[in-house]
């Protein structure tokens, strides 16, 4: 019987918790200041009504009618921020304290009573919703009114009334007063903590990230610079004949520019790590912005035979930043090129509906196996060789992954080993034509993989 009731007691409680977070606003939606926000307007109105039948059986008649006002005033201002979008409003929120608490000073027996409980802790609420250049001159603020008010009363002590007589009621009025702050604490503290937890976990996961990277480019950073060299010092040799002179150059040529894309990948990695990479959102023509990327994608396929078809729908436009989206575009474009075969077919498409476009980039290539597909996009899988013994150090589908979240976007991959890969990226849409252009080559998007 105790643990039947211990485990609906958690259970309520994890409901209650996953509820008041919805309420609240999740992390992704609302900053950290407006949660609290929310968190302290919901806290006050649920104390509030609590408050009310019991000034109501107190005679505190004046204290009823400013919890009906205060829970009506915040109910309003977290709805306006909570449900229409619009910034808090902090410097409300600080004056409406300050004419609350000054008010309930003088009705609630002045420094004899629980007003002075509370001055504080709603400051630090205050302090840590309000912006950083605010922080001075709110605690000036705070200081000052706190001060006039002491003073006010030890010149008019008349000014003061005592609802309650000394012993049982000043004792019902701390008891009843001194959840208020606790919860203020309670509510601004488990916020931060959370907060704190959520961005060390990212930072412990961010570094582990980057160890495995670093080793990686530490192994295999080094394998072309050293091939290159070799091949160097073979065109050095004078008794190469013409044909092997032509296809060393060839292979040079092909190393190098594989070592182009990997520190053109780490480069984009390295900035991406330091700085955030600044996100430059705008209203995108598709097809016209990746036209280059996929013209020179499609000259290095046919350098191995392997085709580039592309069905995009020209009136097609996107809310995207176009130097990330040509980026996520080639490094899936050149790992479709690298692992399908001589003669094998690469196909570029659209489909949209009423808010998002997707990118497929389809290929008929040796596909992926499962335990790779589960871990494709971490950097927790050995980068392996193209069909063509291309290498790469793994970077590339961390890019097109980070890339596309920092778009407000998203990248899939579906795959079935020995027939090929169809890989999705998808942006919020801007506008669609209800007809396609007459010089666009557009068809129904078949996927290759089974």
């Amino acid at each position: 019987m105790p643990y039947t009731v211990l485990t609906y007691a958690r259970t309520l409680i994890m409901r209650i918790s996953r509820q008041w977070h919805v309420l609240t606003g999740r992390a992704a939606g609302f900053s950290l200041e407006a949660r609290i926000f929310h968190s302290i307007s919901l806290g006050i109105v649920l104390l509030a009504w609590c408050y009310v039948p019991y000034d109501l059986f107190a005679g505190l008649y004046v204290a009823a009618a400013s919890c009906v006002i205060i829970s009506g005033f915040f109910l309003y201002e977290y709805y306006r921020s909570r449900y229409c979008g619009h910034p808090h409003r902090s410097f409300i929120f600080g004056f409406v304290g300050l004419a609350l608490f000054s008010v309930n000073y003088f009705c609630n027996s002045g420094i004899n009573g629980s007003t002075d409980l509370i001055w504080p802790v709603y400051l630090l609420l205050l302090l840590t919703i309000c912006p950083y250049r605010h922080h001075i001159g709110w605690v000036i603020t705070y200081l000052v009114v706190f001060g006039l008010v002491h003073l006010l009363e030890h010149l008019h002590p008349e000014l003061v009334h005592y609802p309650f007589r000394p012993g049982k009621g000043q004792f019902i009025d701390r008891i009843t007063a001194f959840p208020m702050p606790v919860l203020g604490m309670a509510v601004v503290i488990g916020l931060f903590r959370r907060s704190y937890d959520r961005e060390r976990a990212k930072a412990e996961q961010r570094n582990i990230e980057k160890s495995r990277l670093l080793s990686i480019l530490s192994h295999d950073f080094r394998a072309p610079l050293i091939q290159i060299r070799q091949y160097l010092e073979l065109l050095n040799d004078p008794e190469l004949s013409v044909a092997e002179r032509a296809q060393l150059e060839h292979t040079l040529r092909k190393a190098n520019d594989q070592t182009l894309d990997m520190v053109t990948n780490l480069l984009h990695w390295s900035r991406s790590q330091l700085d955030g990479a600044a996100v430059h959102l705008t209203r995108l023509h598709l097809a016209e912005t990746l036209d280059s990327t996929l013209s020179i994608q499609k000259g290095m396929a046919a350098q191995k035979q392997v085709e580039i078809e592309t069905y995009i729908n020209p009136a097609i436009q996107i809310l995207g930043d176009a130097d990330m989206l040509q980026l996520v575009v080639r490094n899936l474009l050149q790992n479709a090129i690298k692992f399908t075969p001589k003669n094998g077919l690469i196909s570029v498409s659209t489909d949209v509906n009423e808010t998002y476009c997707q990118l497929h980039v389809s290929d008929s290539g040796t596909g992926i196996t499962p335990n790779q597909l589960a871990s494709l996009f971490s950097g927790d899988i050995v980068p392996a060789y193209g069909t063509a013994n291309e290498k790469g150090v793994g970077l590339g589908l961390i890019l097109c992954r980070e890339f596309m979240e920092r778009q407000g976007g998203r990248i899939s991959v579906e795959s079935t080993l020995g027939k090929g890969s169809v890989f999705t990226i998808e942006l919020p849409l801007v506008q669609t034509a209800t007809a396609p252009a007459t010089d666009a080559k557009i068809v129904p998007f078949q996927s290759k993989v089974a």
